[in-house]
């Protein structure tokens, strides 16, 4: 049975998943290219963060991040290794458009790496309707960066 709530980050298990994220990030982009939210970011008045369980367990995160009253921007989609391939990010997925159209929002973006690592991130997105865009928001072109966005 799976569940989506939102999440204050206090937990060691979603503390140590977004730690795997971040180094995951890190990992694959050079650090100035690195777009992720750390703890305080996520834990801003302007972002939502939920976790996603399966059983009792932590199966991933993602969140939403308010830049206008209109637009939104996903950030922080990770899933555990354990839950690969078993469409824990999808559900997120839906859960956060779900939730973007809730709050009014006409348009959601995200900015995703461009190497190879983040293949399947981009299919999964393109398959939810989001297309490659110009930079949003207060990002600026990069060869690492990969951004998107999508009418609701």
């Amino acid at each position: 049975m799976w569940q989506i709530v939102e999440d204050d980050l206090s937990g060691a298990a979603i503390r140590a998943l977004l730690e795997v994220h971040f180094s995951g990030m890190l990992a694959n982009s050079p650090p100035g290219s690195c777009h992720f939210l750390d703890f305080d970011g996520l834990n801003a008045p302007d972002v939502t963060f939920w976790s996603i369980h399966c059983g009792g367990e932590l199966a991933g995160c993602g969140a939403l991040k308010m830049l206008d009253a209109r637009h939104g921007e996903i950030k922080s989609m990770r899933t555990a290794e354990s839950y690969l391939r078993r469409g824990v990010a999808a559900r997120m997925l839906e859960h956060i458009l779900t939730q973007a159209r809730r709050r009014g929002l006409e348009r959601l973006s995200l900015e995703t790496g461009s190497g190879e690592a983040f293949a399947p991130a981009i299919a999964l997105y393109r398959r939810f309707g989001f297309v490659d865009c110009p930079p949003f928001g207060d990002y600026r072109p990069d060869p690492f960066s990969r951004f998107m966005t999508r009418r609701l």
